[in-house]
C-alpha cells in the first residue's frame, strides 16, 4: 500500500540565518515505530543558505553524509584544508567514521541543498571524503550512491542506494527496484503523482511490500529516490544520524 509524507510532519530546527526544514523519513510508517529512521535512512535537511553565511568549522561522527545542491555554490573546507566548491551536478560524500571536520560558506547567491544522513553499519570507521560530477539535468534516474562495492559512483558504509532525477512536465517514469530494499521517494521540488497521490515540494512516498507505481510529474521537478534495507545493522552513534526522535 502506498504511503505518502506530508509536509507538516516536519521540524525546523534552525530558521535565521539559514533555514533547515528537517525531514524525518521514519515518520511515514507513523506509529508502527517510535524510532525517525527509514531503517538507516536517518534525516534529510532540506536547507536554504543566504548569500554571506559561513557555518564555522565542526565535527561529524559516525555519520555517511550526501551533500546534494538544488541550486547555487557551496564552498566546503575541511580540517586538512581541503576545499571544494559543490554545486548542481557535482556531488559530496562525507563518510565520517571516527571523526571528520568541515566548514561550510556561502559566497554568492542562495544556496538550496539537501544534506542526508544514512546510519553507517559499523560504529568509528576511517574518515573518507568523495566527489562526483553528474548530469545536471538528467530526466531519468542516475545512480549516485550506493553500497560500498557497488556500481554507484560513490558508495557509504550501509546497504542504501541513492538515485535522482529532474523529469519535465509531463514526463513518465518508472520507478526501478532493487531487490530486498525498499523505496522512498523525496521531492526536493516540483510535484508528481503516483495513481491518484499527489506529492508536493518536500513530501514522499514509500510502499513497504510493493514496488511504486510509475510517477508523471506535473511541474518540472527535482526527486531524490533511495532504496534501502530496513533490517540492515546500523551505528546510532551518528552526531545527526543517531537521533531518533
Amino acid at each position: 500500500m502506498l504511503q505518502k509524507l506530508t509536509k507538516d510532519s516536519h521540524t525546523n530546527p534552525f530558521k535565521s540565518p539559514f533555514s533547515i526544514t528537517r525531514v524525518q523519513p521514519g515518520n511515514i510508517l507513523g506509529s508502527e515505530t517510535a524510532d525517525t529512521a527509514f531503517g538507516p535512512l536517518a534525516i534529510i535537511d532540506h536547507a536554504v543558505m543566504k548569500k554571506g553565511l559561513t557555518i564555522k568549522m565542526h565535527e561529524h561522527v559516525n555519520d555517511e553524509i550526501l551533500s546534494y545542491i538544488g541550486t547555487g555554490v557551496m564552498h566546503h573546507r575541511d580540517s586538512a584544508d581541503f576545499k571544494a566548491p559543490i554545486a548542481r551536478g557535482k556531488l559530496m560524500m562525507m563518510n565520517a567514521g571516527a571523526s571528520f571536520w568541515h566548514e561550510e560558506r556561502i559566497n554568492d547567491n542562495e544556496v538550496e541543498m539537501l544534506q542526508i544522513f544514512v546510519r553507517p553499519n559499523e560504529t568509528d570507521l576511517s574518515p573518507e571524503i568523495q566527489f562526483h560530477n553528474k548530469p545536471e539535468d538528467n530526466r531519468n534516474w542516475y545512480l549516485m550512491v550506493g553500497p560500498k562495492g557497488s556500481d554507484a559512483p560513490l558508495y557509504l558504509r550501509q546497504k542504501v542506494y541513492i538515485l535522482d532525477a529532474h523529469p519535465k512536465a509531463g514526463d513518465e517514469l518508472t520507478v526501478p527496484t532493487y531487490s530486498g530494499f525498499t523505496p522512498f521517494l523525496y521531492v526536493m521540488n516540483g510535484e508528481i503523482s503516483a495513481k491518484t497521490i499527489i506529492i508536493s515540494k518536500q513530501e514522499a512516498l514509500t510502499d513497504l511490500v510493493n514496488p511504486l507505481p510509475p510517477i508523471v510529474a506535473s511541474k518540472d521537478s527535482t526527486l531524490v529516490l533511495f532504496f534501502v534495507d530496513m533490517n540492515a545493522p546500523m551505528s546510532l552513534d551518528g552526531t545527526i544520524s543517531g537521533i531518533k526522535k
